[in-house]
């Protein structure tokens, strides 16, 4: 009876769980479904459906790439609006930054119902912010950033996003437990509680603001040796005049005024004397201030939850385009969102790696091809110039001698 019991749970679940949006740019109608802001005072750039320069497959690999450069970028995208409440939210998409980008954004946002998609722009307030963020060497990571009661909290910790030209898929996986992974290709690359890896909550514990440190508290390890005595002979001076020199002979005292020798390093200066160290026999070691609970701590077991989410957006700034997205997904299913993964990028990204190969041995062969032509070019030139233009002017000279002759 509890196998049957159990079994039909399981299946509740499998029913339930579901994929709220998804957006694999497969058909020339896509941007029916999505909105350009029109946000006044940016000039927004344009998206295009392409495969980019290198794919797998032509078809499912198609996605929308930015096109302009040094522009802002604003689309978004509603859907039924849902809660993720006692149930896992798995935000995904595919990145491929072909264009080799060296500055710009490559994140989605998520909203809610409250979204103006005409007028979305930087400030707009969101819940979710996910995805890859390049700027120079020094900016190459991963943003997962989360709205809670109207404040956006940036993660504590460090996640390196990848930074090559190929296609690479991103998932953020936040769970009823207050748990959370990112997952870069469908490998975990960073996990573990929302509380500990956001500010969203004050500190459980701080210091106890009447506590402070006993003024006979000494937590010096070593103190100088009180019988320790500077040695007579110490005290020397830095420099001295050079025992070596001597007065130039055309040194003349009413013109140069009174000689003097330079002044040399003194090699028995011996600097600032102090006296050694011993350990100290009143040393209690280091004073920890002691900590209480914080009366502003309230535990939250829904740091996870939104109660409506309802939009996906791009946001972006982007100082080279070329910057290609594909495969958006939203859905409170973790295997089914990994399943996708593998069925649309990762049935394609070896052979869109191929291509890329290929073509860059094309273009190695004719660069090669180029600097030897610029070569050969350059050696003929050389050999004419080494022709001496005076032969040509003897046989003239002979050919006329020759002919006054005759």
């Amino acid at each position: 009876m509890k196998i049957y019991i159990l079994l039909a749970l399981l299946g509740v679940a499998l029913v339930e769980a579901k994929v709220y949006f998804q957006e694999t740019f497969s058909d020339d109608d896509w941007a029916s479904r999505w909105v350009q802001s029109e946000h006044k005072g940016k000039e927004f750039g344009k998206f295009k459906l392409t495969p980019g320069k290198f794919y797998g497959d032509a078809e499912k690999d198609k996605g929308i790439q930015t096109s302009q450069d040094a522009r802002f970028y604003g689309l978004s995208s509603k859907f039924d609006p849902f809660t993720n409440k006692d149930k896992p939210l798995v935000i995904q998409f595919t990145v491929k930054h072909e264009q080799n980008i060296d500055c710009g954004g490559g994140y989605l946002k998520v909203f809610d119902c409250s979204l103006d998609q005409k007028d979305m722009h930087g400030e707009s307030p969101y819940l979710v912010m996910f995805g890859p963020d390049i700027c120079g060497p020094g900016t190459k990571k991963v943003h997962v950033i989360f709205n809670y009661k109207s404040q956006n909290h940036l993660i504590k910790k460090e996640i390196r996003c990848k930074d090559d030209v190929f296609s690479h898929l991103y998932t953020l996986i936040v769970k009823p437990d207050n748990t959370y992974e990112v997952l870069i290709d469908n490998e975990k690359v960073q996990s573990g509680e929302l509380e500990e890896d956001w500010d969203m909550l004050p500190p459980k514990k701080i210091k106890d603001p009447d506590a402070s440190k006993p003024d006979d508290w000494d937590d010096r390890a070593t103190i100088p040796d009180p019988d320790d005595t500077k040695p007579e002979d110490w005290d020397q001076p830095e420099h001295i005049p050079d025992p070596d020199a001597t007065k130039p002979e055309d040194w003349d005292d009413e013109m140069d005024g009174e000689w003097e020798p330079p002044m040399i390093d003194n090699p028995d200066y011996k600097g600032e004397w102090k006296p050694k160290q011993i350990n100290n026999p009143d040393y209690k070691g280091p004073w920890h201030h002691p900590e209480i609970d914080n009366p502003e701590y309230t535990a939250d077991p829904e740091l996870y939850k939104y109660d409506e989410i309802c939009s996906v957006g791009l946001d972006l700034w982007q100082v080279k385009s070329g910057t290609i997205f594909d495969n958006f997904l939203i859905s409170d299913d973790i295997e089914e969102a990994k399943r996708i993964g593998d069925e649309t990028w990762g049935a394609t990204k070896d052979e869109a790696k191929k291509m890329k190969d290929a073509q860059d041995e094309e273009e190695r062969k004719k660069a090669e091809e180029e600097a030897k032509a610029a070569e050969d070019s350059k050696e003929d030139d050389e050999d004419e110039d080494e022709e001496d233009p005076d032969d040509e002017e003897d046989d003239d000279i002979e050919n006329e001698l020759g002919h006054d002759e005759l």
